[in-house]
């Protein structure tokens, strides 16, 4: 089973869903038959690489509401990444732009690295407050994920990989990606948002049963055709 899943670096329920999602995996008995593809999706693309506002201020202002309110809000986001054995600090958090960081990931993909480095670069933002558009932070953190950090630094000053985030975020408009996280399985099951752990259980049993029954073929041969073949125990002639 193949699952794709479109997310940013910066969506607190992105990385919520994809916890839960991992979690259900656990309990599934084909996971060692599921594979995970992390796509691309820049929540805020127009972000400045340098922050010039708090996290509480970011939301504040981008909602049209107050800083306490915004504060209670991400306060609550807290509460629920909590659940799922996470840790946000929102106080320290450093709201940025993204691209660099997919470039990156995309880079660890081709090199095996990618669920890796989706989760490294996570929990970097959530939980150590780091910068994930500075160059020598993705360094650091690539070099974490057994990556070569001066490999990395070459590929960030380049232009490379860039195709490939944008192509994810082009297949995301084509198939009507709206927010994230976003889940397709097998290319034709969707499920948006960060689902309740049950649910991913649910969906993942339901698609292996569908997946299981469509994959038996049937039988085109009419009635009365005469037919050749052959089995390990030799060939005939009907």
């Amino acid at each position: 089973m193949k699952i794709e899943i479109w997310s940013d670096f910066v969506c607190p329920f992105c990385y919520i869903g994809k916890r839960k999602l991992e979690n259900a995996l656990e309990t599934f008995s084909h996971r060692n038959e599921v594979t995970l593809e992390f796509k691309s999706y820049e929540l805020d693309p127009e972000s400045e690489a340098m922050p010039n506002e708090t996290i509480h201020e970011h939301l504040s202002n981008k909602k049209g509401m107050s800083l306490d309110q915004a504060k209670q809000m991400n306060k609550n986001v807290g509460k629920q990444a909590e659940q799922v054995g996470l840790t946000y600090r929102f106080d320290t958090m450093q709201h940025t732009n993204t691209f660099d960081a997919h470039r990156l990931a995309k880079y660890a993909e081709k090199q095996g690295k990618g669920r890796d480095m989706a989760e490294r670069l996570m929990h970097a933002y959530f939980t150590e407050s780091k910068l994930i558009s500075d160059y020598p932070t993705l360094a650091e953190l690539a070099a974490d994920v057994d990556l070569n950090k001066q490999d990395v630094l070459g590929m960030l000053e380049s232009n490379e990989y860039t195709k490939h985030v944008r192509e994810d975020e082009s297949q995301a408009r084509e198939i009507g990606v709206q927010g994230v996280p976003f889940f397709v399985f097998n290319e034709k099951y969707a499920l948006s948002g960060a689902q309740p752990q049950e649910v991913f259980e649910e969906v993942l049993n339901q698609i292996w049963e569908e997946e299981q029954k469509e994959s038996k073929l049937k039988s085109l041969n009419p009635t009365s055709a005469k037919t050749t073949y052959c089995t390990d125990e030799g060939c005939e002639s009907e």
